[in-house]
């Protein structure tokens, strides 16, 4: 009996990245590329279009991204597996995105047989984080790491856009949020990070590496 085809989406502003990643579905059994973007909003538009049977998609991409475009996504299409193929290997930010509705993790220093796994996984209902995450995720209390780790997964996306120069009006607008909510969430985060400006929040970001 032939094996049923994986449709899969991806999104990544990197287009090098994207080509990569195709030339790996194309030669593994079973997947089948329909639809590729550089950016969430795009992204969005691609699912009004087409039913994947999942969506790989970057964390860190320009315009919607983030927290915020997994929920976006978890919300209007409910029973839709989303990978997560990220950069960034904080345990704190695969939570975020797992509690958002993804139902995997796993960073672009993976090969492909593992790639493949999760995405195997995702599509036929199952979870996959990458063992290193996973494990901190299991162990490590996060209450006592790093500030932005003390962060919910509203204020860690306003700090996002925050640390890369959007205003408030922007931030607003992207998250589908009022300008008065936004401010709130401001006032918040800083607070929490012992801070007292954007400033402030974008040299502790270049600092800790969250600025790419």
């Amino acid at each position: 009996m032939k094996e049923k085809m994986i449709n899969v989406v991806l999104a990544d502003d990197h287009a090098i990245f994207r080509d990569g990643l195709k030339e790996i579905l194309v030669s593994a059994d079973g997947f089948n590329l329909i639809g590729e973007v550089s950016c969430g909003s795009k992204l969005l538009e691609l699912l009004r279009q087409c039913k994947p049977d999942v969506v790989i998609t970057d964390i860190n991409m320009p315009g919607i991204s983030g927290i915020d475009l997994i929920a976006r996504i978890h919300s209007q299409y409910p029973r839709l597996p989303i990978l997560v193929l990220s950069m960034l290997d904080e345990p704190q930010i695969a939570s975020y995105a797992i509690k958002a509705g993804a139902h995997g993790y796993i960073t672009k220093n993976r090969n492909a047989t593992e790639l493949l796994t999760a995405l195997r996984a995702v599509a036929g209902d199952g979870r996959y984080i990458e063992r290193g995450i996973a494990e901190h995720l299991l162990f490590n209390d996060y209450s006592t790491g790093a500030l932005h780790c003390t962060l919910s997964a509203r204020e860690r996306s306003v700090f996002d856009l925050l640390i890369i120069g959007k205003d408030t009006n922007e931030i607003a607008e992207e998250l589908c949020i009022s300008n008065k909510t936004v401010s709130t969430h401001k006032i918040n985060l800083l607070k929490k990070m012992k801070m007292k400006s954007t400033a402030e929040l974008v040299k502790y970001a270049v600092q800790s590496g969250l600025l790419l």
